[in-house]
């Protein structure tokens, strides 16, 4: 699910930018950052990426420039010129100075004339066109860069998956080799009872058999090698299966411990820690599959 994408688009006096980033996350969570004079975009944006992405938490960036000559409005300060203007006429009356106020007279009197930018003005109707462009080839590659992310990681969960497949096979042959050693041992030990405390044959060998069926494994292993079937046909299919294959991890995981509670024997033992650790590497994959 992790990706980056950046996107610069520039037409008709509008520079556009957009940056989309993708972590993990159960659901699909967008975060859009934007002017506010793009904020009429957002939900189409929002749109976009729910027809392309179902799961993560996408960050969406932003921005927008007017790259045109910027307009610059003129005024004139006419009350102060105005009152320069007396104060020259009445300097002229007592021969002090001659000649009337000209332009350039106008442009050295400070604040008489005033040149700032005009104020910004709304974002064109072009911008959109170009920001929708820009999102539109961000998100593309922001799904390309999470494919090529994605077919490494399916590389690697299905070397994990295979080698879990080898623990329960072996898990399998470990389990029925400490069924038969722990009825062996019972029988032996029954046998070496006193002769006084012998029970009746038949019954024995039922509570023998009782006894040992309750360490069978058979159930458990079967529903792993389904969980691990179904794992592959949802991976090799074309719909988004993270959360499907996160909840197969939670019963494969729970196939474990049941295992490892019933079934007899060390080795068993040794080989189930070793299964959860491999299906503990698995779980935390999956958290980054789509």
């Amino acid at each position: 699910m992790t990706g980056f994408a950046s996107v610069s688009r520039e037409a008709d006096g509008v520079s556009a930018g957009v940056t989309i980033k993708s972590v993990n996350h159960r659901f699909l969570d967008i975060q859009i950052k934007a002017p506010s004079s793009l904020a009429g975009l957002e939900g189409r944006i929002k749109t976009l990426l729910q027809q392309r992405l179902t799961r993560g938490r996408i960050e969406v960036a932003l921005s927008c420039d007017d790259t045109t000559e910027p307009q610059r409005v003129v005024t004139l300060n006419e009350a102060l010129v105005v009152q320069v203007n007396a104060v020259v006429d009445a300097a002229r009356e007592k021969g002090l100075v001659s000649g009337a106020l000209t332009a350039s007279d106008l442009l050295r009197i400070p604040h008489a004339i005033e040149i700032r930018l005009a104020p910004p003005e709304d974002v064109p109707d072009t911008a959109a066109t170009v920001v929708d462009a820009a999102v539109g080839d961000a998100i593309e590659a922001l799904v390309v860069m999470r494919e090529t992310e994605g077919q490494f990681l399916a590389a690697d969960l299905d070397r994990r998956l295979h080698t879990l497949s080898v623990f329960v096979d072996a898990v399998e042959a470990g389990a029925a080799a400490g069924q038969t050693a722990m009825e062996l041992r019972l029988r032996e030990r029954l046998a070496a009872m006193p002769s006084d405390l012998q029970l009746d044959p038949v019954s024995v060998s039922q509570e023998v058999v009782r006894f040992v069926a309750r360490s069978d494994v058979h159930e458990e292993i079967s529903r792993m090698r389904g969980h691990v079937e179904h794992w592959r046909g949802l991976a090799d299919g074309p719909e988004p299966c993270g959360r499907k294959l996160d909840f197969l991890v939670q019963e494969m995981n729970r196939e474990i411990n049941t295992i490892g509670s019933k079934a007899e024997g060390l080795a068993v033992t040794e080989l189930v820690v070793s299964a959860k650790a491999e299906l503990e590497r698995v779980k935390e994959q999956v958290q980054n599959v789509e």
